[in-house]
């Protein structure tokens, strides 16, 4: 798809209105992948929208592309880039990334300071986020703040990050420390040498976990968990 009619920006006031499709399209999308992610209100992404801190993609025609947006935990130490969101007719063309460039810009910008992470089940993620200079790191290394775990509640992974006492889950956890970083060519490079190995390693892990909440709870993992993280 030809991306040259893309625009991708702070938002801005003006684009309130968005706030309903977006939150409609992240629950929505969360419901397909069998997975959860933490539940926000128009309200919220309106916030977040006025506030500066989020990124949005629309077409020149003023057609809604993708959006994402800041959070700040334990008073500026962390940042984290949340609520990546993109219309399906436009996934898969590289708007992705490229909202992740300019929100991690942003971040950049407001928050020199802070440490940037994020958590994800997926391994292009993980790989756009390589090539911006992250890391994978273990739980222990992101913010202690309750209220960002507590939004993990909507996910139906929390009885497995709870049982694991916050310390595992389906995720994988990466962070860009500015303080002590390998530049973004340095990562990106490791991420290419070793993805087949992050890959398994990510399967292994999940599938472990997976049977760990099955013994605990004596249930069967359902059906589209199993086919978001093993393609069955």
């Amino acid at each position: 798809m030809d991306n040259s009619n893309i625009i991708i920006r702070v938002a801005t006031a003006a684009d309130s209105h968005y706030a309903a499709i977006i939150t409609e399209e992240m629950a929505s999308s969360a419901k397909a992948r069998g997975t959860g992610i933490a539940k926000r209100s128009p309200e919220y992404v309106e916030q977040k929208i006025t506030e500066g801190k989020s990124v949005i993609a629309v077409t020149t025609d003023g057609e809604w592309v993708g959006f994402c947006y800041i959070e700040v935990w334990e008073h500026n130490k962390f940042v984290a880039n949340s609520g990546l969101i993109v219309s399906p007719p436009y996934r898969k063309t590289g708007v992705a990334k490229a909202i992740k460039k300019r929100i991690f810009e942003l971040s950049r910008e407001k928050y020199p300071a802070s440490k940037i992470f994020g958590l994800t089940t997926g391994l292009a993620v993980m790989k756009i986020n390589s090539d911006l200079g992250y890391e994978p790191v273990t739980y222990s290394e992101l913010t202690t703040d309750e209220q960002f775990w507590a939004g993990c509640k909507s996910c139906v992974n929390y009885d497995i990050l709870m049982s694991k006492e916050r310390k595992n889950c389906m995720c994988t956890a990466m962070l860009f420390d500015p303080e002590d970083h390998f530049e973004p060519e340095e990562t990106k490079q490791e991420f290419k040498k070793h993805s087949r190995i992050y890959e398994r390693f990510m399967r292994i892990k999940q599938s472990k976990l997976l049977q760990f909440l099955q013994k605990k709870q004596g249930t069967v993992p359902s059906r589209s968990l199993l086919h978001h993280f093993f393609n069955f």
